[in-house]
């Protein structure tokens, strides 16, 4: 009776060990991808023109079509 109760034991402990492992290497992948996701969202930050800027666009396209239209 100890000997089964001490298998179904060691035989838990192996199945634990075997999700820790893939929790560990789930993560591991789950970090990998959060890496880039913030990678590719600081690129854009750093790309996009600031309301300053797109106000400044916004009024030079407008003398432009003022000018197009003139002529």
């Amino acid at each position: 009776m100890l000997q089964m109760v001490l298998n179904k034991i060691s035989s838990v402990d192996k199945s634990v060990e075997s999700i820790g492992k893939k929790m560990e290497k789930g993560f591991k992948e789950v970090n990998k991808r959060l890496d880039l996701i913030g990678s590719d969202v600081a690129h854009l930050q750093d790309d996009t023109p600031t309301v300053e800027e797109h106000d400044g666009l916004e009024k030079r396209v407008g003398k432009l079509e003022k000018h197009i239209a003139s002529n």
